[in-house]
């Protein structure tokens, strides 16, 4: 970012542009987005900047991309500096190990698809630039909760808000919307589970938890954190880029690992969008 960048981004500051702030606790660090007057997520004169413990903002320093291609499975200084750059953002790229692996890749997707670019686990140089100058997520429910989480099925992500400002942006993989029948065994008994797959869209809450892996009868949870009956966010083992749950939020494990210490009970849950194969 050249010096008028930085004397640009500083005027929407000071215009008292819309802050979206980021940050990850006990996954990364934080992090605010300024927007210029255009809009949440316009691009040209977005800014990083972080508080500081007295309160204030400070402009965080400029980000070079290495333009280095890297796939799953790289190792070195460009990894780290990748995930480094995710997790400033908002995202959760997992332990900053140098070491591009599955938690990078969800935070490498989730990123991506705010931006607009296809997922794709290879970084190249329009993911790169995309860092260096990156989109705030699109908000959902302008007017919602300070405190709230917000589920968009279009673009299979999930923003969790705490106290007006984003706290964690990840991919998710939800109702995969093909109708299934299945058997197991519950309470005893074997019995038919039928339904459409579907998370469905609205405004709902958190309710009940489970700590750990749980048992359903359509399956194992991991720390599941329930808001429509027996739809829950929580972790699995696959949350592919597709929705292919039976109707849940699914969330990479270490985000869910997380998650239940920063989202309490009777939190604000909004779903909204369409996936579209």
């Amino acid at each position: 970012m050249g010096v008028g960048r930085r004397l640009a981004a500083a005027a929407v500051l000071t215009a008292g542009a819309v802050l979206v702030s980021g940050l990850v606790s006990g996954l990364g660090t934080g992090v605010h987005y300024a927007a210029p007057a255009g809009g949440a997520g316009a691009r040209g004169t977005t800014v990083a900047i972080h508080a500081t413990p007295v309160g204030r903002e400070v402009a965080i320093a400029p980000f070079t991309a290495p333009n280095v291609r890297l796939r799953i499975g790289a190792k070195g200084a460009a990894v780290k500096q990748l995930q480094t750059r995710l997790r400033e953002l908002g995202y959760a790229p997992g332990k900053l190990d140098a070491q591009y692996g599955g938690a990078t890749q969800s935070a490498v997707w989730a990123f991506q698809k705010v931006q607009g670019i296809t997922p794709t686990s290879t970084i190249t140089s329009r993911t790169w630039r995309a860092l260096e100058d990156p989109k705030a997520p699109r908000v959902l429910v302008p007017r919602g909760k300070p405190d709230r989480v917000e589920v968009d099925l279009t673009r299979q992500i999930a923003v969790l808000y705490r106290a007006g400002q984003v706290r964690l942006i990840t991919h998710v993989s939800s109702g995969s919307g093909i109708p299934y029948c299945e058997t197991a065994t519950w309470q005893g008994k074997t019995q038919k589970f039928c339904g459409d797959a579907r998370t469905p869209t609205g405004d709902y809450k958190t309710t009940w938890r489970r700590s750990g892996w749980h048992k359903s009868y359509l399956g194992q949870l991991y720390n599941p954190i329930f808001f429509n009956g027996g739809i829950a966010l929580h972790g699995a083992l696959s949350v592919p880029l597709y929705p292919a749950s039976h109707g849940c939020v699914r969330l990479p494990m270490h985000v869910a690992q997380a998650l239940p210490a920063m989202l309490g009970t009777g939190v604000p849950v909004h779903v909204r969008g369409k996936f579209r194969r």
